[in-house]
């Protein structure tokens, strides 16, 4: 692994901050630190990047160990919330400016500044100052700064934090593509899990100070390992001891997750299989695309799509549910279910 993180652990004031936390980064991956505020993930990037000092554990960044190094000499590039550009330098100047405390020679410099600016689109702005600048584009004038050095990893502390939500995604794709493209190894911290699953190659999810799971978006969406991870990522229902048709549940305690996008409905006009499962609409929310419903089933809440150009459903409709595929936790471990006749049920155990 380019960036390897062994042990680590961390406390303030007799708290713990990190608790024994291992995994590691793959050269040229875009990696996500996920989870809800105080968890630990800016703790733990503050202590990759030097600016935190770990209790316990080991930190080696391309093969070297960096725990007794310097901020400044471990080969990091740094990307704020807050931009943190200098008011008083123009774009050009921002970008520069870590290549001239460097000694970089001047025409390496112009150099460098010129094909970081071009390549990212930035050029036409390279002579504004940043209070010229709308927040995007100050975000991208943050990022360019920090990568011009060629740093060895980019770190980025809640990047897309202070911009609107348009702003936000547009950003996410040309991060995702400037990092890819450059070919840095770079870890990012964020409490949006919309964010880390279209950004990142690789999410690491993160509570109380302990991770979760580690995985491809994909696999931290469809295959959660535990309920928090369940009931962080995304939208889905988490259901106690469901009696669903079409499946063969525990007798015995268990927690379903469904996501919404598994759940079909039916109205009762129209012929529904075996195992369809009445339901009850509770709520409609038009969402433009799509059309959020919630339903009771068996006294509990289930959340479901509804097409919205379909013949609207009212709150009270009776209607008929078919739900294509659910995880089930137990005894820590939990299983993938997809509804077919019970000879051919698949059965995943994570």
């Amino acid at each position: 692994m380019y960036i390897d993180i062994r042990h680590i652990s961390k406390a303030f004031n007799g708290q713990s901050a990190l608790n024994d936390i291992n995994f590691g980064v793959q050269e040229g991956k875009l990696t996500a630190l996920l989870g809800p505020s105080g968890c630990g993930k800016t703790t733990l990037l503050r202590v990759l990047a030097g600016l935190e000092t770990a209790g316990s554990g080991q930190v080696a960044i391309a093969g070297r160990i960096v725990d007794d190094i310097k901020p400044q000499e471990r080969g990091i590039g740094f990307v704020f919330q807050n931009y943190a550009l200098f008011r008083y330098l123009n774009v050009y100047d921002n970008v520069a400016f870590g290549l001239k405390t460097k000694h970089w020679p001047a025409a390496k410099i112009k150099t460098r500044v010129q094909e970081l600016l071009d390549l990212t689109g930035l050029t036409d702005l390279a002579q504004r100052y940043p209070d010229q600048l709308s927040g995007g584009q100050k975000q991208r004038v943050a990022f360019v700064r920090a990568i011009a050095p060629n740093p060895k990893v980019l770190f980025l502390d809640e990047p897309f934090a202070a911009l609107d939500s348009q702003i936000r995604q547009e950003l996410r794709i040309w991060l995702k593509n400037l990092i890819h493209q450059v070919g840095i190894t770079s870890i990012f911290v964020t409490h949006d899990h919309e964010e880390a699953i279209e950004t990142a190659d690789e999410i690491v999810v993160m509570n109380q100070g302990q991770i979760q799971q580690v995985g491809t978006p994909l696999e931290i969406y469809y295959q959660p390992q535990n309920e928090f991870v369940a009931n962080f990522i995304g939208h889905s229902s988490l259901l106690k001891n469901p009696d669903l048709n079409g499946y063969d549940l525990p007798s015995t305690a268990c927690q379903v997750q469904i996501r919404p996008e598994h759940v079909h409905i039916h109205k009762l006009s129209k012929k529904v299989t075996s195992f369809g499962q009445s339901a009850t609409v509770t709520a409609v929310q038009f969402k433009g695309l799509t059309t959020n419903v919630a339903l009771d089933v068996q006294g509990q809440k289930l959340l479901a799509y509804w097409d919205a150009g379909a013949t609207p459903l009212g709150i009270g409709e009776q209607v008929q549910i078919t739900i294509e595929r659910l995880v089930v936790f137990q005894n820590n471990q939990s299983q993938i279910l997809k509804a077919q006749s019970t000879a051919q049920r698949q059965i995943q155990v994570l």
